[in-house]
Formats: C-alpha cells, sequence, structure tokens
C-alpha cells in the first residue's frame, strides 16, 4: 500500500485509515471515562453533597436578608408609632436593667423556679 490519493471510492488511504483509528481512540477513550465517572458512586455522592450544601448556603443567606429586612422594618415601625415618652421610659429601664444585671438574673431564675413549683402542685 502506499500514501497516494484515494483512486477507488470504496477503498480508504492508509492516512485516512490511520485517522479514523485515531478518532475512534479518542471516543474510546472519552467514553471509558464517561463510564467511569458513572461507576464512581463515591466521587457522585461528594458532588451531590457540594451541590447540596452551596444551594442550602444561597437559600438560607436569601432568607437571612429576607428577616433582617422584615425585623428593620418592625423595629422602623415601632420606632415610628411608639410616643416619645414611652421611648424616653424605655430607654431608661434598659439603662437600669443593664445596670443590675445579677438582681435581675436571680429574680427571673426564681419567677421560673415558682412557676414550675406550682405547675408540679397543680398535676397532682
Amino acid at each position: 500500500m502506499t500514501n497516494e490519493p484515494r483512486t477507488d471510492i470504496g477503498t480508504p488511504t492508509p492516512d485516512e485509515l490511520r485517522e479514523q483509528v485515531e478518532r475512534t481512540r479518542d471516543e474510546l477513550g472519552q467514553t471509558i471515562e464517561a463510564l467511569a465517572g458513572k461507576a464512581d458512586i463515591k466521587a457522585q455522592a461528594k458532588e451531590k453533597t457540594a451541590a447540596v450544601k452551596e444551594q442550602a448556603a444561597e437559600k438560607a443567606a436569601v432568607v437571612a436578608g429576607q428577616i433582617r429586612a422584615k425585623a428593620h422594618h418592625a423595629a422602623q415601625l415601632v420606632n415610628d408609632t411608639t410616643p416619645e415618652q414611652v421611648r424616653d421610659r424605655a430607654g431608661r429601664a434598659a439603662s437600669v436593667a443593664r445596670a443590675n444585671r445579677t438582681p435581675l438574673l436571680v429574680a427571673g431564675v426564681a419567677l421560673v423556679v415558682l412557676l414550675m413549683v406550682r405547675r408540679s402542685r397543680r398535676s397532682r
């Protein structure tokens, strides 16, 4: 056989055969890679886990933004509708509470204990 151009339409030249073999090898290699990827369950699970994790993070960020916006809107609405005198008194009460945390915590715990004791006595 020679490297002469093809004279008969039905018989490929050696160069054409080499190109066809090379294309077939490439296609076979790609097919094997695809099959190996489908058979690797562990890698597929990792990819799926990463995708779900990314989607969850994106969704959480969106929801967090919505919550922040609604909380800001609610705070603004309360601030706009609350009289100045009430806001001043609430601010003073908050300052006193910050200054006296320990007695307030003790009183809160005592109240919770009292309520639990009363509730347990009622259920008997």
